[in-house]
């Protein structure tokens, strides 16, 4: 079992969390300009980095406040949790 640190309540099973999507997408300023195209890569499309990847995650059964984590995908270890709105820490592969 994962062990996922919230920035709000501290170290919890991962079975308390639930996974958000890619964090830091920024919303467009003005939706209703965009074409088709640029509107569906808004929606659906997303990196799919293999290392280090900045991930948004909801403590559902705790805090239930979003938050966001650094994992590492090639061997599912949560590098580090910040809170939304903060800058990513600065990691190194292990």
């Amino acid at each position: 079992m994962l062990i996922i640190n919230c920035p709000y309540c501290g170290a919890r099973p991962e079975l308390e969390f639930a996974y958000g999507g890619q964090a830091h997408i920024d919303r467009p300023v003005q939706p209703a300009d965009l074409n088709d195209e640029d509107w569906t890569g808004y929606l659906y499309l997303r990196e799919n980095t293999k290392g280090i990847h900045a991930e948004r995650w909801r403590h559902l059964h705790g805090c239930a406040r979003f938050f966001n984590a650094l994992r590492d995908t090639r061997t599912d270890h949560f590098l580090a949790t910040y809170k939304v709105g903060e800058k990513a820490p600065e990691v190194t592969r292990p």
